[in-house]
């Protein structure tokens, strides 16, 4: 990371330098993916009280982490706090954001998502489970409702029983009648 001093009138000892660069290091760490590796700071002295301002600019936003100490070590060390909260705040909003938006276009699209992998079979393949109809929101429907929803071209239709409170599976046997299954 990139790190320009500003304000500062007396050297830093290198052990200080040292811990102050470990904790550029920790932000730089999270920001690699983005190549955000500039910051700023900024130290006014006024009456024996420093004040330390490190700005940085993540995923296009100004960050800007602000303290004020008698040591000057410690008032660069608290805005390094504060600026480390900030840049783990924004990295977590957009990972949610990016996560939302993928979830979303896969549900509209009606693409299965795979849970999990079974033993491999016989012949040495892998066995895959995908689940196809994962609409978690759905609120419980009756048998009536439960036949409606089954249309004609499905075989089976699994749902939860609104008076039994319990889960069901409908399924069109081949004569035309129909298997109800509940759990």
């Amino acid at each position: 990371m990139n790190v320009s001093y500003r304000g500062i009138k007396k050297e830093i000892s290198p052990k200080l330098q040292e811990k102050l660069d470990a904790k550029f290091a920790k932000i730089s760490k999270l920001l690699e993916k983005r190549g955000e590796k500039e910051a700023h700071v900024v130290v006014s002295s006024e009456n024996r009280m420093h004040k330390a301002e490190i700005t940085m600019q993540v995923y296009g936003h100004p960050l800007v982490g602000i303290e004020t100490d008698a040591d000057l070590f410690t008032a660069m060390n608290g805005a390094l706090d504060k600026l480390d909260k900030q840049v783990v705040k924004n990295c977590a909003k957009f990972r949610a954001k990016v996560r939302r938006s993928t979830s979303e276009s896969e549900a509209k699209n009606g693409a299965a998502e795979l849970v999990g992998v079974v033993a491999s079979s016989e012949d040495g393949a892998a066995q895959k489970v995908f689940r196809v109809n994962h609409l978690d929101q759905r609120k419980p429907i009756t048998l009536e409702e439960a036949l409606l929803e089954m249309g004609k071209d499905e075989d089976y239709v699994v749902y939860q029983d609104a008076e039994k409170q319990c889960v069901a599976v409908l399924i069109r046997r081949r004569d035309g009648h129909f298997d109800l299954i509940e759990a």
